[in-house]
């Protein structure tokens, strides 16, 4: 057995060959993304078989945007940062547990050390959306929003009040995602507008993008793709420089995608993509509102899985599995893969194999954690695909039925 492939090398040759790409092709694609003169194409194309050889890391100011860039995606997907930060430990940072923390919070004076514990409290909510079931962690993150709004009614200084805002701001982003991912449009539409209004008192281009975002996904899954469009540009002008700037990119481009404008969704896509290639790597990718490099290839999947691309759409599909999937096998962000399990399915059913199709279907719908319209809206990809090629059909038939459960009245 030959040495095992770096995993930067089989990324860089999975998305090449899942292109169409020859070697000589991608190589010479750099040059769309270089502001210098590169070498002749002779010693590119050395260096990039080089490259897919495990040999000679591209150094990320040298030639790795370029790949990321001839690739379609971005350079931190490829060649992530060599060392993640660690987790922020509540009882490690403050010296105080949850329960002293929630104490504290009923004095009149609060210490730094308290509010540090606030923001890490918030943080680590927002960090569970990926995994934590909704019904339980909509309980969590309504207590704490409760508790921040009653602190207003304390003595604060000017900045304690503005700080403890604009967590209550994040909070009601989260609370207002889980209220739609549970099927509570109603309630997840008035908690978005509450989170409006805060982003508003503190000026947070953050949770004002996010506000808007919500509004774009709200419409997305209803089918309502001209309002995404519209509720994009009102959040990408408000999010300043936040990473949340290439979600609103990331909504339209898949608008664009379900209106058949398919040259417009990949010009868009690389919009996004040189706007989040030009972002600091964040410090925590686990939380919800923080764009991070390995979800372009989440958006990209959509679009793609979508305009019938089957090929980079499943190999996108399984770059999405496996950076949602830690050392250990357990699923970091199981509603990613619940996605890229629909896109795996679409492939092989619009290749004519029930069989693969439904098994990936069926564990897309198999988790605890879910967005229920979202699910519902990528699924039907594969309803469609299954109704038209598998008439008939009683599995097919059966697994219709059950995608038909999961859906909820608009």
């Amino acid at each position: 057995m030959g040495e095992q492939l770096p995993e930067w090398a089989r990324r860089i040759r999975a998305l090449r060959e899942a292109r169409g790409m020859s070697q000589v092709a991608a190589a010479e694609a750099m040059r769309r993304h270089a502001d210098r003169q590169l070498p002749a194409s002779e010693h590119l194309e050395r260096r990039w078989k080089a490259w897919e050889r495990g040999d000679n890391k591209p150094r990320k100011d040298g030639y790795a945007p370029l790949i990321a860039g001839a690739l379609g995606t971005v350079t931190a997907a490829i060649f992530p940062p060599e060392g993640q930060p660690a987790v922020t430990d509540l009882l490690t940072v403050t010296g105080m547990d949850t329960l002293e923390i929630v104490s504290r919070l009923q004095v009149s004076d609060l210490n730094e050390a308290t509010m540090d514990g606030l923001r890490i409290t918030v943080d680590k909510l927002c960090s569970e959306y990926a995994s934590q079931p909704a019904s339980e962690l909509i309980v969590e993150g309504r207590q704490w929003l409760r508790r921040i709004v009653e602190m207003q009614e304390q003595r604060l200084s000017f900045r304690q009040r503005r700080d403890t805002l604009e967590l209550a701001g994040w909070l009601a982003l989260l609370v207002g995602c889980l209220e739609y991912d549970l099927g509570d449009r109603r309630a997840a539409e008035a908690t978005r507008q509450v989170a409006l209004s805060l982003g508003k008192d503190v000026g947070s281009p953050g949770i004002l993008g996010w506000a808007h975002e919500m509004r774009a996904w709200f419409a997305l899954t209803s089918n309502d793709y001209r309002s995404v469009l519209a509720a994009a540009d009102a959040g990408i002008a408000a999010a300043g420089n936040h990473s949340v700037a290439v979600q609103l990119v990331a909504q339209q481009a898949k608008a664009l995608a379900r209106m058949g404008r398919e040259d417009e969704m990949t010009a868009t896509l690389e919009r996004g993509r040189v706007l989040l290639d030009g972002m600091p790597y964040p410090e925590n990718t686990d939380n919800h509102f923080v764009v991070d490099p390995l979800k372009f290839d989440f958006y990209a999947m959509d679009c793609y899985r979508h305009t019938g691309n089957d090929r980079l759409a499943r190999a996108l599909a399984d770059e999405v599995i496996r950076g949602a999937t830690d050392y250990t096998g357990r699923a970091r962000a199981p509603m990613r893969i619940a996605e890229a399990r629909i896109t795996l399915g679409v492939a092989a059913a619009r290749e004519g194999d029930l069989e693969e199709a439904l098994d990936h279907g069926r564990r897309a719908l198999s988790g605890d954690r879910k967005s229920l319209p979202s699910l519902a809206m990528v699924s039907q990809d594969l309803a469609d695909v299954l109704a038209h090629q598998f008439t008939g059909e009683e599995a097919a038939e059966e697994y219709l039925a059950q995608l038909r459960d999961i859906r909820r009245p608009t």
